[in-house]
């Protein structure tokens, strides 16, 4: 794996290597791995999220199979390939030249190479930091660690990696659990196989991995042996379980997003929003509620949506890239869409949709109703079974309802149409052309009666 044309990274900032070439076949989807949602989000983009919080100033990208969609998944990247694939060692080695071509303005010159993976999405800011500050610190023998290495403590230790300390709480090897011996086994402090190297050793430690082993790949837990044996310090660093998961199956990534869902709820309570039922609430990534809202049981967030303080959702509602102002009411049953804002003290009642769609303060739209590309006005009041006629099967057409309009019962309103403020549309009405201001509008047939048909017809039967 030897490739001499290699560059003091330390010339630079900070860097990340996110491991993404994997073959993903045990999650067996059409979508790459690294690309599946959690909490309305692709993984690694949670992971990227928390590399940019880190102050990492630049990071390289390592993909392989399934390259073209994460690559265009993630437009601005800096990207290597690995192909064929030769294990992890190979992978950092495929992201050689990219890092040394990489360049940023952020951050200063310390060093570090994190490396990480694209399959382990939630490891937190605060421990990158840590694992790259605990490789710095100046050891007994007034150096720094040449490795640090990202550990934890799972419940089930089952098939992971051991970490071996020594006397000093230096990692001396990581042993695989198939060549572990008892003693080793028992041992509680697991490999994550993330990793902040120094840069000037990176690829001199690179080099020298070799693929002696079963599967004829070139490993990067090998630099830990590498290191130690050419005199250098190897540290360690403790996450919790939680962080390090990987997620390589659909079973794992629902306890994946289970994991992120508990933890959001957490937060929720603690800024003081009320789950009614914590467990039947499902929050996306950028999910913003305030303080003195309240949530119903099975209310389910979607991408883009806040939620002023003293709202109420209530039970089976389904809200997306949606704005509610503070004090209002939406559900139950409510389906909220990409474009909805809703206004304060506005009120949204059961089996509503709304989609693009203005609601301003203090409308109500109590049952069975369809509102889309439209604007209600203040005070508007739109009676059950009311829809916006706003597609006519090639184009989106607006409506707009004014203030204090009152919209009758089962009535349609065929875009474009403008209603103006404070008129009123009777129950059962069709309305093609604009309604002026304070006027009354209603389209019916004329009732007809006939006394004693009933009669008549039932007697026949």
């Amino acid at each position: 794996m030897s490739d001499k044309n290699s560059t003091d990274l330390t010339a630079r900032s900070n860097a990340a290597v996110v491991l993404a070439a994997g073959m993903g076949t045990r999650m067996k989807s059409a979508l790459h791995k690294v690309l599946q949602p959690i909490a309305g989000r692709p993984m690694i983009h949670h992971l990227l999220a928390s590399v940019d919080a880190a102050g990492i100033g630049r990071r390289v990208i390592v993909v392989g199979a399934g390259r073209d969609q994460v690559m265009n998944a993630l437009p601005g990247e800096v990207f290597a390939v690995q192909d064929p694939q030769h294990g992890t060692g190979h992978a950092v080695s495929c992201a050689r030249q990219a890092l040394i071509e990489a360049r940023t303005d952020a951050g200063e010159v310390a060093g570090d190479v994190l490396v990480l993976y694209g399959d382990v999405p939630f490891v937190a800011p605060e421990t990158m930091a840590a694992l790259m500050q605990a490789r710095r610190v100046i050891g007994s023998d007034n150096r720094e660690a040449a490795v640090a290495v990202l550990g934890f403590r799972p419940n089930d230790p089952a098939a992971y990696g051991r970490m071996i300390q020594n006397d000093e709480g230096e990692l001396d090897a990581i042993v695989e659990f198939k060549d572990a011996n008892e003693q080793e086994r028992a041992v509680g402090l697991c490999n994550s196989g993330i990793m902040s190297i120094n840069a000037d050793l990176l690829f001199d430690l690179i080099d020298q991995i070799d693929s002696n082993n079963a599967a004829g790949e070139f490993y990067l837990t090998d630099i830990v042996a590498l290191a130690r044996r050419q005199s250098h310090r190897v540290v360690v660093v403790e996450a919790p379980e939680d962080e390090v998961m990987g997620i390589n199956s659909m079973s794992e990534l629902a306890k994946a997003e289970s994991v992120w869902q508990r933890a959001r709820r957490a937060v929720a309570l603690e800024d003081g929003v009320r789950l009614v039922d914590p467990d039947t609430v499902w929050f996306a990534h950028d999910t913003v509620v305030e303080a003195g809202a309240v949530i119903f049981p099975n209310v389910f967030f979607g991408p883009g949506v806040r939620v002023g303080s003293g709202t109420i959702i209530f039970s089976f509602s389904h809200l997306e890239g949606c704005r509610i102002g503070e004090n209002a009411a939406v559900g139950p049953y409510a389906r909220m869409r990409p474009g909805a804002d809703l206004g304060d003290r506005v009120k949204v009642g059961n089996f509503v949709e709304i989609k693009k769609a203005s609601i301003e303060a203090g409308a109500k739209i109590s049952h069975l109703s369809y509102i889309g590309d439209a604007r209600v006005g203040e005070n508007a009041n739109i009676g059950a079974g009311t829809i916006t006629c706003n597609y006519n099967g090639y184009e989106k057409f607006f409506t707009d309802i004014g203030k204090g309009a009152f919209i009758g019962s089962n009535s349609a309103l065929v875009a474009p149409v403008k209603v103006g403020d404070g008129a009123i549309i009777g129950a059962g009405s069709t309305i093609t052309k604009d309604v002026e201001c304070d006027a009354l509008s209603v389209t019916r047939a004329e009732q007809k009666q006939i006394s004693g048909w009933a009669m008549t017809f039932r007697s026949k039967y």
